[in-house]
């Protein structure tokens, strides 16, 4: 008789609480599974029914799958992960591992229903008697639910409440298995469970654990291996094999005890079991690493991490982008062709050291269509300062993970020559180059703001302080005579060749507008190799600019794909950049490439050293491809020259533009080019860029009775200067420079005038 006073218990609720008390594992199914504890006639019906056990729709967002980036052919090249995980589908996992599985969780699965109440009864029995908890009653349908709640939660806290031992939360875990079990047939629950499930060591579903501990897919599984995953899932934390010995102890002893319990439910024989048993463990600990520092190529893999995360298409801020790439499972197809990026790297390594503090960095572009073949450095890429690594993306731009770039130089003056063409100006056009330049005043330059920017104060010298004589268009940038270049751009006018600049795509990598100063034209602005050859890659597309590309396809988790095509437009006239081309053409055999040479084949390009030998660079391109090399100290070009370095192994008292980065380029240009059809440039125009207009060459004095000339007149020749030209005021000024054709590795290049040494 009930005591007066107080109130009769819920009987299954009384168990319930005893059942959570004593197994974090949770039976509480033993409350409708076992009538006599709820009192005498009590049916497992009616406590469902006062439980309130009904289905509930479980929201079962996507598993959290790895990104993987694939190569121009197919080839994978990176991947990124939140957890590792492949999904796969029942028939890939291995019949063995099914078995096994079934046999140490849930033996009766494909037998009863969201709950085992013949299991959960003798679980509860054999935790009573044995008066602590040495059996689970949760189905895999249960186990399956519980993951899925873990993986929705996003702060720890949710994770806590996710597998608290309280009664509403098992309530709610039964009603939600009620749901899977009325929505999915029993193959599909275990395909599901097989997918979530942890199994140590890092590895997320069954197909990631195969490879992780084995290095075979899950379709491939042995029964020894079968039996290992199998027992990893109950406790993976306290069986990871790649905790250490202890651990792996635990996990062949779990092994043993799963295939004990395939035996015994006759799954396998007992020789099948002693014989398996007899086995090592045979953990492989093939590691899955992520991120672009695991990558063969690290550098492209940034600029295409960044892409996604910076491109509001793959969601509306950062940090959602930031899961799509962790956990989107996305199949990502790129440009990238290892045979071009094999031959910058090679081409590099010949001449810089990745123990070097000044560093090497190409990136080739297609013409035509943007995409960026290969992105190559000479240090490797990682975080430590030992090995000498760099932890940015040091051949692209700030936005794709790179940093603030080094000054352009002379590379810069193609878009004043670009302009002049442009505007009308021939190829026999220019003016008297002397040593020094000076603004007549303040308004002889002017932003495109309208700002007066001409600098009088300042004066604008060639290498060595020598004078040019009158230049053209031609010899003026054979020759990239400083002097002959402000004057130009005085002439077409400063915000011109900086809207010029823009068409091409130039920007500055620190992502700050460009500087519009005075001596733009010897380019004082930081830039970055992709930016750098994609301008380039303009003229050889005959005037077609082509945003850089580097993703061609994704696919989705459900295999949908999605292409991306080349993003183009029409920039300048076919005219102008064949004219352009034709000028830049004569640099490998009349200008600052001389000692180096060509390729072989059509090919244009543009050294370029910085002031004060800060930086050196070179451009260049054929019409199938177009690359741009630079060379600079990171730590900071002011005050870390070009000057009086080793690099490579070999000693440079001046570094110029075709000392390293001009042989670099034509190294690796070589190489990346063999097997491709030759292309020629289109023929110039002469009826249109031929001759002068208003601006000729003066014509020349008639020669005295036994003047034979002066041998030794370096800079007065109609070719250019001898040995190039740069700014000589120090890089306090901040501006940009000229370059030079003595590229040897001892700074000589094959001179035949006499040697003079810039600056003094």
């Amino acid at each position: 008789m009930q005591a007066q006073g107080k109130r009769r218990s819920n009987p299954i609720l009384s168990v319930l609480r005893l059942l959570i008390a004593g197994s974090a594992a949770g039976v509480l199914a033993a409350a409708v599974a076992l009538p006599a504890v709820g009192g005498a006639g009590m049916s497992t019906k009616t406590a469902v029914e006062g439980l309130n056990l009904k289905p509930e729709d479980l929201d079962e967002p996507p598993l959290p799958e790895r990104t993987e980036l694939f190569d121009g052919d197919g080839k994978k090249i990176a991947q990124f992960y939140f957890e590792n995980r492949q999904s796969v589908s029942l028939d890939e996992v291995a019949p063995i591992m099914r078995t096994a599985l079934i046999a140490i969780e849930d033996f009766r699965f494909y037998q009863h229903g969201p709950i085992d109440v013949e299991g959960t009864a003798r679980a509860l029995l054999k935790n009573v008697t044995s008066g602590g908890v040495t059996q689970g009653g949760s189905s895999i349908t249960q186990q399956y639910v519980k993951q899925v709640l873990v993986n929705k939660a996003e702060t720890p806290e949710e994770q806590q409440a996710a597998i608290a031992p309280t009664i509403s939360r098992k309530l709610s875990e039964l009603r939600y298995a009620m749901a899977i079990e009325e929505k999915y047939s029993k193959d599909q629950i275990l395909e599901k469970y097989l997918n979530i499930a942890y199994f140590g060591a890092g590895a997320h579903g069954v197909q990631a654990a195969a490879k992780r501990f084995f290095d075979k897919p899950a379709s491939k599984l042995n029964l020894v291996e079968a039996a290992t995953l199998a027992g990893a899932v109950q406790n993976p934390a306290r069986t990871d094999p790649n905790v250490g010995p202890e651990s792996r102890q635990r996990l062949l002893e779990r092994r043993n005890t799963v295939l004990d319990r395939m035996a015994q439910l006759k799954k396998i024989t007992p020789q099948e079991a002693a014989a398996a048993k007899a086995k090592k463990l045979g953990f492989k600990d093939i590691k899955a690493p992520g991120g672009c520092e695991a990558s063969r190529y690290p550098y492209f893999c940034l600029y295409v991490q960044y892409e996604i995360l910076n491109n509001e298409d793959f969601g509306k801020n950062q940090e959602e982008r930031r899961k799509l790439l962790q956990r989107g499972g996305l199949r990502i197809k790129t440009t990238l062709d290892t045979k071009m990026q094999a031959a910058a790297e090679k081409a590099i390594k010949r001449y810089v050291s990745s123990k070097d503090k000044p560093v090497a960095s190409q990136a080739m572009v297609v013409p035509g269509t943007g995409e960026i073949k290969a992105m190559a450095a000479s240090r490797k890429f990682g975080r430590s300062k030992k090995k000498n690594e760099m932890s940015y993306n040091i051949v692209a731009d700030a936005a794709h993970g790179g940093g603030r770039g080094f000054q352009q130089g002379s590379t810069a003056k193609v878009y004043t020559l670009a302009t002049a063409l442009e505007e009308g100006l021939k190829y026999g056009d220019g003016f008297p180059s002397p040593a020094g330049y000076k603004a007549s005043g303040y308004s002889s330059f002017k932003n495109c703001k309208g700002q007066n920017v001409g600098d009088p104060s300042h004066t604008v010298r060639n290498s060595s302080e020598g004078g040019g004589g009158f230049k053209t268009l031609e010899s003026g940038t054979w020759g990239s005579v400083n002097t002959f270049f402000i004057k130009l751009q005085e002439e077409v006018g400063l915000c011109d060749v900086v809207k010029m600049a823009k068409k091409l795509g130039v920007a500055r990598a620190d992502g700050q507008k460009l500087s519009e100063v005075e001596t733009f034209t010897l380019g004082v602005n930081e830039v970055d190799p992709v930016t750098i050859a994609n301008s380039y890659a303009v003229f050889a597309a005959r005037g077609k600019y082509c945003k850089p590309l580097a993703i061609t396809e994704i696919t989705d988790r459900n295999g949908k794909a999605k292409q991306y095509k080349p993003k183009c437009s029409q920039v300048i006239e076919e005219e102008v950049a064949d004219a352009v081309s034709g000028i830049l053409s004569g640099v490998f055999t009349k200008g600052t490439m001389t000692d180096v040479g060509g390729i072989g084949r059509d090919a244009a390009g543009k050294t370029g050293t910085t002031d004060n030998y800060m930086s050196a660079w070179f451009s260049g391109y054929t019409p199938n491809l177009a690359s741009a090399v630079s060379l600079g100290d990171p730590r900071g070009t002011s005050a870390h020259k070009l000057i009086g370095i080793t690099i490579g192994g070999r000693y440079y008292p001046y570094v110029y533009g075709s000392s390293i980065s001009g042989r670099i380029w034509k190294d690796s240009m070589l190489e990346a080019l063999k097997g491709v059809e030759p292309t020629k440039f289109k023929s110039v125009d002469r009826s249109r860029f031929g001759g002068c207009t208003d601006n000729c060459a003066p014509k020349p004095k008639k020669k005295k009775k036994g003047d034979g000339g002066n041998p030794f007149d370096i800079f007065d020749r109609d070719g250019g200067d001898r040995f190039g030209d740069r700014l000589g005021d120090g890089p306090d000024r901040g501006r940009g420079g000229g370059d030079d054709r003595r590229g040897g590795p001892f700074g000589r290049g094959g001179d035949t005038g006499p040697l003079i040494t810039p600056g003094r």
